[in-house]
């Protein structure tokens, strides 16, 4: 009401707090809002939809968006199959989900990195995957040999967005894991933070 207010007699410094009080109050409307698609989720209120689409080129369409990490020379690059990934999915749900999880990654890294989305098709007992690895340019085969662990989504700085997508992810019959780190050194567990494996099944 006061920033709408011609009359309001505000100081700069009264306008600025106001500026601030403001951008608090949306970010508590948006984790509110979050909190509630994830009961909604959990509860089996909320119907995703099921249209078919390539997840390969949506891959490609969020990571060219992606913003976060290039002020500190931290790039995404899209590699591997460029199509052949058809499922029926929810294509908005997903865009947001995989923006999630590539900005979630890229702000695990200090800088001067290049970090790979690797596009692939799996199939292991009769069973078809479209497989997306999220990992340094240089770990990106060998986070895939490495022993699963439930991907962390617990993270500061994105609200409830992490565990929406995990969300989502399962909720397309899929999953997403992280590499377990090979020791306990925190280099190592930083590694691991810094790495996401995306897997949902393919129809088609």
């Amino acid at each position: 009401m006061l920033q709408k207010d011609p009359d309001a007699n505000l100081t700069d410094h009264q306008r600025k707090m106001i500026d601030e009080a403001e951008k608090s109050c949306d970010r508590l409307v948006a984790l509110i809002e979050e909190m509630s698609v994830i009961s909604k989720l959990d509860a089996g209120l909320i119907v995703l939809a099921r249209q078919p689409l390539d997840l390969f080129p949506l891959v490609s369409e969020v990571a060219g968006l992606v913003q976060e990490g290039k002020n500190r020379d931290v790039h995404l690059e899209v590699r591997g199959n460029a199509t052949g990934a058809r499922i029926n999915g929810d294509a908005a749900r997903l865009r947001t989900a995989f923006d999630t999880i590539f900005r979630a990654i890229l702000r695990e890294k200090p800088g001067s990195t290049t970090v790979v989305a690797d596009r692939r098709v799996d199939s292991r007992e009769g069973r078809t995957a479209a497989v997306v690895v999220v990992a340094d340019a240089a770990s990106v085969q060998g986070v895939c040999d490495q022993t699963p662990v439930v991907f962390d989504d617990k993270r500061g700085g994105l609200g409830l967005a992490l565990p929406l997508a995990r969300r989502v992810i399962e909720g397309h019959g899929g999953r997403i894991w992280s590499p377990a780190p090979a020791d306990n050194s925190g280099d190592d567990a930083a590694r691991a933070r810094g790495t996401a494996i995306i897997s949902l099944p393919v129809t088609e």
